[in-house]
């Protein structure tokens, strides 16, 4: 009876260390906005419902410090990774954010997020927040708490998944961040590239002019009136960025098998 507890303990103990590190990394459960006693509660609560339906039996443990150490890191790199490929996503969205900051003179434009601790531009924050509640909306919390359960059908309790699969994927998700970026951020810059086209223009033809000192005002007012009108289009863009994320997870999950 004494061994059953134990292993079982055991058990529970791997599972929650998963999920705790896929809270620590995954947006929106890693907000500091969250209180810390809410996700270590989330965390056991959902720790538990997995423990309830897993396979026990099939699941082999060893008493030993050693055994434990090891599995305890091998659950903190597979939490790890499956948060961090989620939060790729809002990297890329935030980074699209900065760079039409950038393009539109908003450089100087510095905010600190508190709740994540960054230092980014209005418009990255902005896009950011955006996200968070497309996600929100969308039920994207669902799904990374259901990508977690299917983990362990797929990853059971030790596997090890640092492979070389695994690590051509993270490359290759890492990798499409700038990509995604200057999709997302696209409409704004096509449109500036014909604006700066059209400063350089008048600073041959006017050379008396300080063209840039003059459009600057300009410059800013007409990307906050285009971004007034491609929010929709965004909003449309990031919801399918956040569906099709959805699928890369789980591709993430069997790669890692």
């Amino acid at each position: 009876m004494t061994e059953i507890l134990t292993s079982h303990f055991m058990i529970f103990l791997f599972i929650f260390i998963r999920v705790t590190a896929v809270f620590v990394t995954a947006p929106l459960f890693s907000n500091k906005a969250f209180p810390s006693m809410a996700k270590i509660a989330l965390a056991l609560v959902i720790s538990y419902l997995i423990f309830t339906f897993i396979n026990k039996d099939s699941i082999q443990l060893e008493i030993t410090l050693s055994f434990i150490f090891t599995n305890v890191i091998k659950e903190i790199l597979t939490g790890v990774i499956l948060g961090f490929s989620v939060a790729l996503v809002f990297f890329a969205i935030s980074f699209a954010g900065t760079i039409i900051g950038f393009d539109i003179g908003m450089s100087m434009a510095q905010v600190l997020n508190p709740t994540e601790e960054t230092n980014n531009n209005v418009l990255g924050e902005y896009l950011y927040i955006l996200a968070i509640l497309i996600l929100i909306l969308i039920n994207g919390h669902h799904y990374i708490i259901r990508s977690i359960t299917y983990s362990f059908t797929i990853v059971p309790i030790g596997a090890y998944t640092l492979n070389t699969e695994v690590f051509d994927f993270i490359v290759k998700m890492g990798a499409s961040v700038f990509v995604l970026a200057v999709k997302i951020a696209s409409p704004i810059l096509v449109s500036f590239f014909l604006v700066h086209l059209a400063e350089g223009i008048m600073a041959r033809v006017i050379p008396q002019m300080q063209v840039f000192f003059v459009t600057y005002p300009l410059k800013i007012g007409l990307g906050i009136v285009m971004l007034m009108v491609t929010i929709p289009l965004y909003v449309y863009l990031i919801k399918n960025l956040l569906h099709s994320y959805e699928d890369k997870l789980y591709q993430l999950i069997q790669t890692m098998s």
